[in-house]
């Protein structure tokens, strides 16, 4: 088989495929004796007529296209491993010939993995997040368990201050009419909270018990319900009660209360232990995504939209599985935050971009620096599979076999490898 190549524009390889006759004369016959079952001719049981004979009732032509459809996939393959290519799309095929006792010829555009012009990935000079825990930060995660093991008790005092939980009975009017859904009574409003329409809250400051006030707000132009958005109103609102949040006392009973330790100082320990193995896990991953994104921004690439819609189908994707475990379908999701998926995969175009061409520029340096993936690294990689999901590493293995997804397994572990050595070499 001869092969020639002509690379174009746009990251797109042009083969020129010629196939040899005595591969083409075979796949007639295969053709033949396809065509042959389905074939009656008078004087021959079905399935028997002689090639010559259906050849001359019907023209050579019409074993033309099944020889193609043998011959076509097998040359591209072929063809594509000679001119040494990576297809990232499927080919345009064009100018096919064939005629018995003579060599077939096809054309085959494809567009390729681009080339990746690597820059500075070595000493980079990426420097790590501190992670020194701040005695601020345990006092904030404290504070957050004193809320949330507080109550809210009926203050002594009767006038509303920020901070305070006001006790409420309301009723909005747009242009001097009641709107649905503008009016509760008993509702709990934390006064600065900033759970209410802009506005609304500070007005209530200084507001005795018993008190009733009209509150006047304009609805912000972004308010979900279109009916408001930006309209003018009024609230009628009297004041039935203001609470206070009691926090509990930091000390060893709030300890053996809201947590698992006797004491206040075994519990600080803990929320120290803890905020330091979450900002370390932190900051180690914005540590590898700068590496990585540095690397990448180092580089020349082509990034081409077939490459971007690849990504965009692999996130969407990965979303939507998220989303299905929530007990949510996409369209339902993407409703929440007013978009559909055109939208979305719009919204998130240079994100794929910018994650289709980090993927690049790892497997180039990957192929430069030589990292390869042993059989005994995939099989490490097998057996954590197989313990997480409590089952045989073999049957873990063939499962991923069935579902073409070794191969995937094996470009992730190197992948990984890659920025291990992007770490140690920084």
């Amino acid at each position: 088989m001869e092969v020639k190549k002509d690379v174009l524009e746009g990251n797109k390889v042009k083969l020129e495929i010629e196939i040899e006759s005595d591969r083409v004369d075979e796949a007639l016959e295969q053709a033949y004796r396809q065509v042959v079952k389905d074939v009656e001719i008078p004087g021959f049981r079905k399935g028997k007529a002689p090639r010559k004979i259906i050849e001359q009732r019907f023209g050579e032509e019409v074993l033309h296209k099944d020889a193609l459809d043998i011959l076509i996939p097998q040359g591209y393959s072929e063809a594509v491993e000679e001119a040494d290519i990576e297809p990232i799309a499927q080919p345009d095929i064009e100018d096919f010939y064939i005629s018995k006792g003579e060599a077939a010829t096809f054309t085959a555009i494809v567009e390729v993995k681009p080339e990746v012009e690597l820059g500075e990935y070595k000493g980079l000079g990426i420097e790590k997040e501190d992670t020194e825990v701040k005695e601020e930060e345990i006092s904030q995660r404290l504070e957050k368990m004193q809320d949330e093991h507080s109550q809210l008790m009926t203050a002594e005092r009767e006038e509303l201050q920020e901070g305070d939980f006001a006790i409420i009975d309301f009723t909005g009017y747009v242009d001097g009419e009641e709107f649905p859904g503008g009016s509760a009574e008993e509702y709990s409003l934390e006064i600065g909270s900033g759970s209410f329409i802009p506005g609304f809250e500070e007005q209530l400051i200084g507001m005795k018990v018993g008190e009733e006030k009209t509150v006047e707000i304009t609805f912000p132009e972004d308010y979900n319900a279109e009916d408001l958005a930006g309209a003018d109103a009024s609230f009628d609102v009297v004041l039935k009660e203001i609470k206070v949040k009691q926090r509990p006392e930091l000390d060893d009973d709030f300890a053996v209360e809201a947590s698992d330790y006797e004491t206040m100082d075994e519990l600080r320990v803990s929320i120290e232990e803890e905020i330091a193995e979450q900002k370390e896990t932190s900051a180690e991953n914005n540590f590898r995504e700068k590496l990585i994104k540095k690397a990448s921004k180092n580089a020349e690439v082509n990034i081409t939209d077939t490459l971007i819609d690849e990504q965009l189908d692999q996130m969407f994707e990965r979303l939507s599985q998220s989303i299905s475990q929530q007990g949510l379908d996409m369209e339902t999701y993407l409703g929440y935050i007013g978009m559909d998926e055109e939208t979305w995969r719009e919204d998130n175009r240079e994100t794929a971009s910018d994650r289709a061409k980090e993927l690049l520029v790892l497997e180039a340096i990957a192929d430069i620096e030589e990292i390869e993936v042993s059989d005994e690294e995939i099989d490490e990689e097998v057996n954590e599979i197989a313990e997480m999901h409590d089952q045989e590493p073999e049957q873990i293995k063939a499962i991923l076999q069935m579902q073409g997804q070794l191969a995937q397994l094996k470009e992730d572990i190197r992948r990984q490898k890659t920025i291990e050595f992007l770490i140690e070499n920084n």
